[in-house]
């Protein structure tokens, strides 16, 4: 096996960086192949424009420690500032009422970053809508393991490994998935819906690659342009793919009860409800949303809760 270029960097921040809870919206279920979490390094596999790349990163209160292999290593290296929200600066957050100002400060360290890989984002997305977490981390767990390739190893000129890494899977190439036929994504629970929006993103990947450039507003309009792509889907893209602080999933089973508890005392809201509460917190409305997820408050429950099914073997 050919040695592989191991590439590091120091990045010191301006302020405090949360870097697992920063970093957590890119983790798809506890068992995510692309992403390895513990309680002191992140290790994550992503396609760059240079190709493939494993990278870790370990902190302390001073730094954030970066080091990758593989041949989209210095590209990877390269955005580790904004994948950790080095555009992102939450001291200008000063909300109201008083229990937001203290999930602030609880929170300070937690960036928006921006990974600018739409398809790592979108496609997760995809496999979210209208289902179960289970059921959708699931689906985003067999497609990497069926259709990506192993993540780059650190191989010194002896053979040996330079770093001690988890195996991690590479997300599937889009490129492929644009060509796989509805029968290979119906195992991993994707009914046809789903599976011909994958396919559709897919087949476009460098158009909807490009909107790392656009405005906001141009990417959003981009996205919607796809059959499939509604306004759920845009904002879990937009908030990590290009860092959107703002981002607000519409459409989400859970999200408007949560934000209509924690911030009117209501047990029940929808859609309309939940973004007029939000409404005096527009340009970090994405934030709020977040931190009242990471608060631990939680509405009261009445009836029975979305169920988990199968479609597998249908």
């Amino acid at each position: 096996m050919a040695p592989i270029m191991v590439v590091r960097t120091t990045w010191r921040p301006d302020g405090p960086v949360d870097v697992p809870r920063t970093l957590s919206p890119l983790r798809h279920g506890p068992a995510d192949p692309t992403i390895r979490m513990t309680a002191d390094a992140v290790w994550r596999a992503s396609r760059t424009p240079d190709g493939p790349v494993t990278m870790r990163l370990t902190w302390d209160r001073e730094a954030v420690s970066a080091v990758a292999w593989g041949p989209g290593a210095e590209h990877a290296i390269a955005g580790v500032p904004r994948l950790l929200g080095a555009d992102d600066d939450p001291s200008t957050f000063h909300p109201e009422p008083s229990f937001l100002r203290d999930l602030a400060r609880r929170f300070a360290g937690l960036r928006f970053g921006r990974t600018d890989r739409v398809l790592e984002a979108l496609v997760p997305a995809i496999c979210e809508q209208k289902v179960t977490a289970e059921e959708a981390h699931r689906a985003h767990r067999l497609l990497a393991l069926w259709f990506g390739e192993r993540a780059p190893i650190a191989v010194g000129p002896g053979g040996g490994a330079l770093v001690d890494a988890p195996r991690l899977q590479l997300p599937p190439d889009p490129a492929l998935l644009a060509t796989l036929p509805y029968h290979r994504l119906h195992p991993a629970g994707l009914e046809q819906r789903r599976a011909v929006v994958i396919r559709r993103v897919a087949a476009r990947a460098p158009w909807l690659e490009a909107i790392t450039g656009l405005s906001a507003e141009q990417a959003e309009a981009r996205l919607r342009s796809i059959p499939g792509v509604g306004p759920w889907t845009i904002a879990e893209t937009v908030r990590s793919a290009l860092g959107d602080v703002d981002a607000v999933s519409v459409g989400d089973f859970h999200l408007p009860n949560l934000v209509s508890w924690a911030l009117a005392g209501e047990p029940r809201g929808d859609d309309e409800r939940m973004l007029e509460l939000l409404e005096p917190y527009r340009g970090q409305r994405g934030r709020v949303v977040r931190m009242l997820e990471l608060s631990g408050i939680r509405p009261p429950r009445f009836g029975p809760r979305l169920q988990p099914r199968s479609i597998a073997g249908i």
